[in-house]
């Protein structure tokens, strides 16, 4: 049974996809304009922007046939036509925004981002741009037959919950790890600091708790360390925090978060491999608190 997402959001999604190029890997909405936030009303969830990706095999193919249907959506870079655009697109976290396009009566943003790219990001959580949003609900569009691509997207969320238990007490709520989830791609940003709203993983996590089920059920039945009961909406857990047990957790991080957690713990001048330097950690008491600096640090 489909979960219920914003009004009328089925249709209204299909109408926007209409409107770009169909050569997409995956395309999903996300954000305030798809599922509802605490604090705000239905209305406002009827008129917030809405936010999308789209991952592309052949990002320069994509941007020029979208240049042809949707030019106006571009700033002055459609002058120097979809090759320099996809070079634009490759920096930073790898995706190429347009933004405030009108679009059947709302606003609408879209990000553009390639498929190999994509998967990057879930892999190693090279940025965690993509890949933290997609740790969250959103809504999938359309999705190809591209088992790298599925692959990588069962392994991102594997990695939250791995990420997630690590900086967990032994014991905890269900609601109290899709905080920690929710939370991952958020550590160490500015906006959660000194931002308006303090309270945002909050407000996306507790109105939307049947949502995070559905994404996570699968692997948390799948977890030796916790008793998942879903139908009664309950999570018992008991995560091993000894050396043993946290070490492998800390061998199965993905690649940027284990580079960013040995360089805070390993002296300068010292030459020591990633695994001798995770299995200190692994016998530190603040090891969940090593792993927190590592996810704040700069990417």
């Amino acid at each position: 049974m489909a979960l219920p997402v914003l009004s009328s959001s089925a249709v209204k999604f299909r109408r926007v996809l209409a409107h770009f190029p169909q050569e997409l890997s995956l395309a999903f909405a996300y954000g305030s304009g798809v599922f509802r936030q605490a604090g705000a009303s239905a209305e406002q969830g009827e008129t917030n922007m809405l936010d999308f990706v789209f991952a592309v095999d052949d990002a320069v193919t994509w941007h020029m046939t979208n240049l042809l249907k949707n030019r106006s959506h571009y700033s002055f870079l459609k002058f120097f036509g979809p090759k320099k655009i996809s070079t634009v697109q490759r920096y930073g976290a790898g995706i190429y925004y347009n933004t405030l396009v009108p679009c059947n009566d709302r606003m609408i943003k879209y990000g553009v981002i390639s498929t190999d790219a994509l998967i990057e990001d879930l892999l190693h959580w090279k940025t965690l741009y993509v890949a933290g949003r997609l740790q969250k609900p959103v809504k999938i569009l359309a999705q190809n037959e591209n088992s790298r691509l599925q692959a990588a997207l069962v392994s991102n969320l594997k990695s939250a919950v791995t990420a997630a238990f690590l900086m967990l007490p032994e014991s905890f709520s269900e609601e109290d790890l899709y905080m920690q989830i929710a939370g991952l791609s958020y550590s160490g940003d500015f906006r959660m600091i000194i931002g308006e709203d303090k309270s945002k993983v909050q407000n996306i996590v507790k109105p939307n708790v049947a949502h995070f089920q559905k994404l996570y059920s699968t692997i948390l039945q799948d977890c030796p360390q916790v008793v998942y009961k879903h139908q009664l909406g309950r999570l018992e857990a008991s995560i091993d925090k000894s050396p043993e047990g946290q070490f492998t957790q800390l061998m199965a991080l993905p690649k940027t978060l284990q580079q960013k957690i040995t360089a805070l713990v390993n002296p300068p001048g010292k030459n020591r491999d990633v695994e001798e330097i995770l299995l200190q950690v692994a016998h530190d008491p603040d090891c969940g608190f090593v792993v927190h600096q590592g996810r704040s640090g700069p990417v």
